[in-house]
């Protein structure tokens, strides 16, 4: 999981993994510096950061509302990735998504994979919590 896309990890009971990806709408935000005047210490125009910030977060509950859609039927998740978008995901699932929460083994840190590389380690994790 990170902050442009989810993968949704489920296993059947035989063991064959389907993989659910969810794409996130959060923009990355390019803000520029505010304009100035060509005298020193001149009238600069400022940049509302907290607009921007605050249209990532409601992005952000939106791509996050999403995937607790998806994971309404799990009997237990592990969230990981690269970034803090997990770590992100689970105070949302603390404020907001008790039940869901409830469900949560563990929130790791890992470096990009594939597909092939989560499903393994996804397979592996579990294997060993087992």
């Amino acid at each position: 999981m990170d902050k442009k896309v989810a993968y949704v990890i489920s296993e059947d009971s035989e063991g064959h993994q389907d993989v659910e990806i969810i794409f996130s709408k959060v923009e990355n935000f390019h803000v520029r510096g505010g304009s100035g005047t060509r005298l020193k210490g001149g009238p600069q125009d400022v940049v509302q950061d907290s607009k921007y910030l605050e249209r990532t977060k409601n992005q952000l509950k939106s791509y996050f509302k999403k995937i607790v859609e998806r994971l309404s039927n799990s009997r237990q998740i592990v969230i990981f990735g690269p970034a803090e978008t997990g770590q992100k995901f689970k105070r949302e699932l603390d404020d907001n998504y008790a039940p869901i929460a409830a469900l949560l083994s563990d929130v790791v840190i890992t470096d990009s994979m594939t597909k092939n590389q989560m499903k393994a380690w996804t397979r592996n994790y579990y294997a060993a919590t087992h």
